[in-house]
């Protein structure tokens, strides 16, 4: 059956898109030895195949105002950034004003830092502090996992219409099948349950990095 193809990605084959896709060249090496260092917190980075993904997609919708919905290093919203024009604008949502200060610097060293805002808080109490006017063209989410429902009901109104919205980890290295007692795996799967019905959007989740869902509001 047609939804039957795919193939299986070794680490080695893995390794091998990343290396054959742009967007890692000046600071971008140095962001990603930077997420490395992070021990077993360097999952939370995106790799360099989603970000190269988004840094074209970006750049292909035309995107001038975008948002990020957690932030980490800065690895992500160098990617959005990068795909912006140069008076676009991304506001990132960041719980740790730590993890927010390493990525203004990493912005800094890409020279992308004037197109970016950070707000440091809780992001949903980011997001529903924000205007229904304050509108967006590209929307990325990838925080905590039991909040993603209320993100993405969050960013969906501020987003214009065929607008995208990318959700990441939405396969929760395969436990969306079997969640059992995980609520991150619970929550994500509710989300891929109720986005696969609902009528505001259409979707289409794409079986790289840990799962990726990209989302169009009609």
């Amino acid at each position: 059956m047609a939804y039957d193809k795919f193939i299986s990605i070794t680490p080695e084959l893995h390794r091998y898109s990343v290396e054959h896709s742009s967007f890692r060249d000046g600071a971008v090496p140095a962001v990603e030895r930077a997420g490395e260092e992070m021990g077993d917190l360097a999952a939370m980075q995106i790799a360099g195949d989603q970000a190269a993904f988004m840094t074209i997609l970006v750049s292909a919708i035309g995107a001038h105002d975008a948002l990020e919905v957690g932030t980490f290093l800065g690895y992500g919203a160098l990617a959005i950034a990068r795909g912006l024009p140069d008076d676009g604008r991304l506001v990132c949502c960041e719980l740790d004003e730590g993890y927010a200060e390493r990525a203004r610097e990493h912005l800094r060293q890409a020279g992308v830092d004037d197109k970016v805002e950070i707000r440091v808080g809780p992001a949903l109490e980011t997001l529903r502090a924000m205007e229904r006017t304050e509108q967006f063209d590209f929307a990325f989410i990838d925080a905590a996992k039991t909040e993603y429902i209320d993100y993405f009901e969050e960013t969906l109104p501020r987003l214009r219409s065929n607008g995208l919205i990318l959700i990441d980890n939405t396969l929760r290295d395969g436990t969306v099948l079997d969640p059992g007692d995980s609520d991150s795996a619970r929550v994500t799967a509710e989300l891929n349950d109720r986005l696969a019905k609902d009528d505001r959007v259409d979707v289409a989740l794409l079986g790289f990095a840990d799962g990726i869902s990209m989302v169009r509001k009609r």
